[in-house]
């Protein structure tokens, strides 16, 4: 597997089957529910039936709260594979979400005063949940190529800005909530069978490039989007992720491969650190394709073109 570690944060929703598959190692995250308990998101979330939890988050979505782990959890968790003569590349969630980034560079830099010859890289993947999941399992094929560390970060570095978001929401409320969603004021509320189409943009927030009415039409609108954006879908794996979604994904999943005819399509959840600060109505693809544009002007025409042909 090589002589470096990869490392993400919890929220990247890695399936673990693939986890186990590449050998990815997930830092824990904490999450506290209604009455201020400590859930441990990995033991807890195989008792916790998935839709009983997203039913108990609609009810009372401001209780249930997520944190990073702190510089001192890092620091040990780095230092368990420095002390192995590893070295790290350690890949987090959008930094204009969560200090998860900061948290761990701060870490990197006193584990390098300890081990000055162990590497350590982090990477603000400027994406969240399946997306950057799936550039982390990118990382770990990569090292099974036998490319180094520092190849490997520079690889993710350079094409960290390919990984695409063709999906919707149902529900903006969350995401507005919890500061994760551009222009967020304008986006409370929910209008019946509008579905929200968004990307990820260059700063790491969701942006909203239009509004499709019904599914039918949004599974068009999100069909063509790919078409534009994607880049070699027969070399690909695509990630599909939803909360308390999984008919619709798989309806989805059904289409991206009759369309598009990728090696494989895997219907991910979003569990619960990511799930939190999203929400319920997620159901969206994940690929890499074509460099997404600093303002978003070119996949918003491609939105906007696709939305028109729909009237």
């Amino acid at each position: 597997m090589g002589s470096f570690v990869i490392m993400a944060d919890a929220t990247c929703d890695i399936p673990q089957e693939f986890k186990d598959k590449y050998d990815i190692k997930v830092i824990k995250t904490h999450i506290t529910v209604p009455g201020g308990k400590q859930l441990d998101w990995e033991s807890d979330w195989l008792q916790y039936d998935r839709d009983e939890f997203y039913r108990d988050f609609k009810k009372n979505p401001n209780g249930f709260t997520t944190a990073p782990p702190s510089v001192g959890e890092f620091e040990a968790a780095f230092e368990e594979y420095a002390k192995q003569r590893m070295d790290i590349l350690f890949i987090t969630m959008s930094s204009a979400m969560s200090g998860t980034f900061d948290f761990a560079d701060q870490a990197a830099k006193e584990i390098a005063k300890k081990y000055p010859d162990i590497k350590i890289h982090c990477v603000d993947s400027r994406r969240y949940s399946s997306s950057y999941g799936l550039m982390a399992v990118h990382a770990a094929m990569k090292r099974e190529e036998g490319l180094s560390m520092t190849q490997v970060a520079d690889f993710i570095e350079e094409n960290k800005n390919r990984y695409h978001q063709a999906g919707w929401m149902d529900d903006l409320n969350v995401l507005a909530k919890k500061g994760r969603l551009t222009n967020a004021k304008a986006f409370f509320g929910t209008l019946a069978g509008v579905k929200p189409i968004g990307e990820v943009d260059s700063g790491g927030m969701t942006t909203v490039l239009g509004k499709a009415r019904g599914a039918k039409a949004a599974y068009g609108v999100l069909l063509k989007y790919m078409e534009a954006t994607i880049e070699n879908p027969e070399d690909q794996i695509i990630f599909i992720a939803h909360t308390m979604r999984q008919a619709q994904a798989e309806a989805y999943k059904q289409m991206i491969e009759e369309k598009f005819h990728p090696k494989a399509v895997y219907v991910n959840d979003v569990f619960p650190p990511s799930g939190i600060n999203i929400g319920t109505g997620l159901m969206a693809a994940y690929y890499t394709g074509k460099p997404i544009t600093e303002d978003l002007s070119f996949e918003r025409k491609i939105i906007e073109q696709a939305l028109a042909e729909t009237k």
